[in-house]
């Protein structure tokens, strides 16, 4: 089983709890708004790093990672952006790109709400991990970890790391 980490909104703060929910994960995955290189490069330090960037994120940031981040791991798709929505709200042009890429999983953030919704439609799995920084209107900070087995999502946790 490939174990990953799900990480997004951090705004530029990076809870050292982090390292040590993430410690027994083989990736992890950030889904936009770093808020600076610093967060990304103590990511990438600790385990391999996946993410896309976000609307807070500068220039560095946008060079290192895709705005859109379409990858197989495990026998699965996933497909990634920070502004993404979700089943039944997708933001503008979003639901054409997932029908294009036919995903199993589909990883957003932006919202800072916690989401694992199935999409019966399009037959995917949408994961929001919350934010895990202290910027934003959300109350508790949040991250994401589960499995990936035999082409399935298993083992999804949802983890509290505090009041923001």
């Amino acid at each position: 089983m490939l174990r990953i980490g799900l990480i997004s909104d951090t705004h530029g703060f990076l809870d050292e709890k982090v390292f040590h929910h993430f410690n027994a994960c083989d990736e992890l995955w950030h889904a936009g708004d770093f808020g600076n290189m610093q967060v990304a490069d103590d990511l990438r330090a600790f385990k391999p790093l996946r993410g896309v960037w976000g609307n807070v994120d500068g220039a560095a940031l946008r060079y290192s990672f895709p705005e859109k981040n379409v990858f197989v791991v495990a026998g699965i798709t996933v497909a990634m952006v920070h502004i993404g929505g979700y089943p039944g709200r997708y933001s503008a042009g979003v639901k054409s790109w997932l029908q294009q890429v036919k995903p199993a999983l589909f990883i957003a953030g932006h919202s800072h709400i916690v989401k694992a919704v199935p999409d019966p439609q399009l037959q995917l799995l949408h994961l929001n991990p919350g934010a895990a920084g202290k910027q934003g209107w959300h109350k508790q900070r949040t991250l994401m970890r589960f499995g990936i087995a035999e082409k399935k999502i298993v083992e999804l946790e949802l983890i509290e790391l505090g009041g923001r």
